[in-house]
């Protein structure tokens, strides 16, 4: 749900083919942003994992949540603030150290509220759920970039298909049921797959018809780790309604 941004392609690649004329021709230039990029996305995965791994088996740190609710709402306020600046601050997300510090930070609030789901779900439930948005995440960035089709061009598409997941969420909240939560769950995954697919292309520029500007980084991380972190909850969730 956070990839609202994304669907206006004049946003984070304003005059994306402009962009790519000068900024991807230099193959250097190209592959340093795409090691930068993975870079600080590794960091933000295994700073994610670890609030899981503690929240998970850790039952001390599971109460001690419950005794503090604040911290929630605290996590919650950080996440939104810091998101928001980056998705509408081109200076905040290019300024340096600044840009750091609010991925930082952003990352640790959804750190912590993952923990937090994660922890009330069984540890090998957990373990399974990782393993499998590991081999889901390799799987589909392995095959964005060697696909001949260009993902790039399916941003409104995308953006119609979140929107009307959104609003089928909010009428899921009314209809109980597991069959349904299944397949909200399942339609989930399937949609932050194809986004992990139409990120990536974005990054990699070349021959796709848009691209992000080598400057935006930290907002091509940002992309990729909500794409990740949203494939896991979507899986978690299945995982866990079918042994329930």
């Amino acid at each position: 749900m956070y990839h609202y941004q994304q669907g206006d392609e004049t946003g984070a690649y304003t005059d994306a083919e402009a962009d790519k004329s000068f900024a991807f021709d230099d193959q250097s230039i190209r592959k340093g942003f795409i090691r930068k990029v993975y870079l600080i996305l590794m960091c933000q995965l295994l700073i994610t994992f670890g609030f899981v791994c503690v929240f998970t088996f850790s039952k001390a740190s599971q109460e001690w949540v419950q005794k503090n609710p604040a911290l929630l709402w605290i996590a919650l306020a950080v996440l939104i603030v810091t998101m928001i600046c980056m998705a509408c601050c081109e200076s905040v997300r290019r300024k340096t150290p600044l840009n750091f510090i609010f991925l930082f930070l952003f990352t640790l609030a959804e750190s912590f509220l993952l923990g937090m789901i994660a922890g009330q779900y069984e540890a090998d439930e957990v373990l399974i759920a990782v393993g499998i948005t590991a081999a889901v995440a390799l799987g589909l960035t392995l095959f964005a970039l060697q696909t001949k089709w260009d993902f790039t061009m399916c941003g409104g598409v995308l953006v119609a298909c979140l929107v009307v997941f959104i609003i089928f969420g909010i009428i899921a909240i009314f209809i109980p049921g597991k069959v349904f939560a299944l397949l909200y769950a399942s339609l989930g995954a399937l949609l932050f797959s194809i986004y992990l697919v139409y990120d990536t292309q974005l990054m990699l520029g070349g021959n796709h018809k848009y691209s992000i500007s080598p400057e935006e980084y930290i907002f091509a991380a940002l992309n990729l780790y909500l794409d990740i972190v949203n494939i896991f909850m979507y899986i978690l969730t299945i995982i866990g309604l079918s042994r329930s």
